[in-house]
């Protein structure tokens, strides 16, 4: 799994386009990796839920953690070996501009 971090409160001017998604979208696909993927929703559709060793239930709005990077959406592909999915990470439009792409074996149960 590729989990696809943006770097919150990045410069947009140096921020990718929506073409270079498209493109790397494409690449993936073309090249037979590509199993699944999303985006995720703006940041601020975000909901937290806590559950205390009491049982209570928080809910708060956005993410819990206080971070300088959010998850911005996933791509599973089907590689063949860590360096190959290392390489599809490089590629991202997600891994520049102070982002980052998060490189996850699934586990299998």
């Amino acid at each position: 799994m590729l989990l696809i971090y943006s770097a919150a409160g990045a410069d947009a001017a140096n921020q990718c386009v929506f073409d270079d998604w498209v493109a790397y979208d494409k690449a993936l696909k073309d090249a037979g990796v590509w199993v699944s993927g999303h985006a995720l929703n703006d940041l601020t559709t975000a909901t937290t839920v806590q559950v205390g060793a009491d049982g209570d239930r928080t809910v708060t709005d956005g993410p819990f953690a206080e971070t300088r990077e959010v998850i911005g959406g996933y791509d599973i592909i089907d590689v063949p070996d860590l360096d190959a999915a290392l390489e599809w990470a490089a590629r991202c439009p997600g891994s520049r501009d102070g982002g980052a792409v998060v490189v996850r074996p699934v586990a299998e149960f």
